[in-house]
């Protein structure tokens, strides 16, 4: 168990400097959509599936610590702003269907996956809709049913509609602090800057349209089915998605382990990178 995030400024700072530097980046299209994905390192596979309203980049420090020994994949999520999506054509099953796209683009035969939040619910689906391409997964606040509160429904029922980046809703930074204070606190003042970011470069509307796509979305019929290992990493302190969510995995999922962070909230990516990192190439290595 880490009692501490990890993460320092001169840590990330190097990250994306490395990221910048190293990490190639490139485009394809999907027949949904182009979608945009960046390669960093050398060995086994990693492709990595990032959150509702997050972005490749904020999974830099992770990457920085794995491109050693793994190729990360990392990719972005249909945003229906500037890439061709029709978002409201959309359903659950395309987000898998693009991973898919993208593993035959890259002629990856067998890969690992790290899915976040809502990528979490990518990565299951695409477990059990084609399960000889995966070799293990890792789900960081993972889950497979989390419907919407009430409030949340309503602002994600209204902003589907909206125009613009998540960046230009008023009182942002003080949401996120409200809704997981824990990360807001474990973060350094750099760290903090890239979560923002990641977070802001969201499409309100695509950010919404994904939200509103989980408050109807049950997997909990095909974890039974799944054989694939997987590995969940929680934070104790996760407002977002709560024990509850990892414990329908924990009692449903055949092969399945969890490794849980102190004073961690709902991204250990950049609260504890170091420690998310050091438990995914544990387990990935077998």
């Amino acid at each position: 168990m880490v009692t501490l995030p990890d993460v320092t400024d001169a840590e990330c700072r190097a990250a994306l400097a490395a990221f910048a530097r190293r990490a190639a980046h490139a485009t394809f299209h999907t027949d949904r959509y182009r979608l945009r994905y960046v390669v960093w390192g050398s060995g086994p596979p990693l492709v990595i599936i990032h959150g509702l309203s997050d972005a490749p980049r904020g999974f830099a420090m992770v990457m920085h610590r794995l491109a050693a020994r793994f190729t990360c994949v990392a990719y972005e999520l249909p945003n229906g702003l500037d890439d061709g999506a029709k978002l409201g054509a959309y359903r659950h099953p395309d987000y898998a269907a693009d991973l898919l796209a993208l593993l035959d683009h890259l002629k990856l035969e067998r890969v690992a996956l790290l899915g976040s939040s809502f990528g979490s619910t990518v990565a299951l689906f695409a477990l059990a809709a084609d399960p000889r391409r995966f070799t293990r997964c890792v789900l960081q606040g993972g889950f497979a049913y989390r419907p919407l509160k009430w409030y949340e429904r309503l602002g994600a029922r209204q902003g589907r509609f909206w125009s613009g980046r998540v960046c230009e809703l008023p009182l942002r930074a003080f949401a996120m602090r409200r809704a997981d204070p824990t990360t807001w606190r474990g973060c350094s003042p750099l760290v903090r800057e890239l979560f923002l970011w990641c977070n802001g470069q969201t499409p309100i509307a695509a950010a919404s349209r994904r939200a509103v796509a989980l408050d109807t979305l049950d997997l909990r019929p095909l974890l039974p089915a799944i054989r694939t290992p997987v590995l969940l990493i929680g934070g104790d302190r996760d407002p977002i998605v709560p024990w509850g969510c990892e414990a329908v995995l924990m009692d449903h999922l055949p092969d399945v382990r969890r490794v849980e962070f102190a004073a961690c909230g709902h991204y250990p990516q950049y609260t504890h990178p170091g420690a998310t990192a050091t438990a995914a190439a544990a387990f990935l290595n077998g």
